[in-house]
């Protein structure tokens, strides 16, 4: 029983500690906040190829978090990183990925595209 209670603190800490880690180079944005800023910057959607085509934010590149790796290339580390996915984990992950490369200025939208209220592009 002990070892238990021992594990789950282990566990909880670890989980404390990247979450406060992961705030400070991710700045979660209001949609509000979001649109100020993402015209300016690279809006990188990190959802899977099907779920872009049926709906995307206007502007929007397709790089799934399963790709970014490879698709590096295809991003410039000295403009903002816009990212969003359909609730905020993947983005979260895509932008710990960045993070390790050496991106500086990451944002996510707060509740991803489930969330969105904006214009939206479905197909390509």
């Amino acid at each position: 029983m002990e070892i238990l209670i021992i594990a789950l603190l282990i566990i909880l800490a670890v989980t404390i500690f990247r979450y406060y880690r992961q705030r400070a180079y991710l700045k979660t944005l209001t949609e509000d906040e979001f649109v100020k800023g993402y015209r300016k910057a690279q809006l990188i959607d990190v959802r899977e190829p099907q779920e872009f085509e049926r709906g995307h934010i206007l502007g929007a590149r397709n790089i799934p978090v399963t790709q970014m790796k490879q698709r590096l290339v295809e991003m410039r580390e000295d403009k903002p990183v816009y990212l969003y996915c359909q609730s905020g984990s993947r983005s979260a992950r895509a932008a710990q990925l960045l993070h390790k490369k050496g991106y500086k200025d990451i944002y996510q939208l707060k509740g991803g595209f489930k969330k969105w209220t904006g214009k939206i592009k479905v197909g390509r």
